[in-house]
């Protein structure tokens, strides 16, 4: 059994993507990568809903009161409802990752 190691993207990753692509002084890649974020969440704070065509979209749900319990004490907690962000992929972007990972698997079951 091969032990699989994940990276992660960061927001450091992208604004350098951003630079290397538009060969935009760093600033400004900076910029508009943070003006991406900041116009999603403030749209999600509106309870407005984000589509990106092709990649998914962004919306946010109502998540219900309820009750719930203190691990540690086991004392009853009222937990209010509240809003919670939520990502929905677009069919392009399932096919697209689960095209991936078919190859990568075929790929890495070729090599072992």
């Amino acid at each position: 059994m091969t032990k699989q190691t994940t990276s992660t993207l960061t927001k450091a990753d992208l604004i350098e993507e951003v630079l290397n692509v538009t060969e935009l002084p760093r600033k400004e890649s900076e910029t508009i990568v943070e003006t991406i974020f900041d116009n999603i969440i403030a749209a999600l704070q509106k309870g407005e809903k984000i589509e990106i065509r092709g990649f998914g979209s962004f919306r946010t749900r109502e998540r219900r009161g309820r009750v719930g319990r203190n691990p540690k004490t086991g004392e009853k907690v009222e937990v209010p409802a509240k809003k919670i962000p939520y990502f929905k992929p677009s069919k392009e972007l399932k096919d697209f990752v689960n095209n991936v990972a078919a190859h990568s698997a075929a790929g890495d079951a070729q090599a072992g």
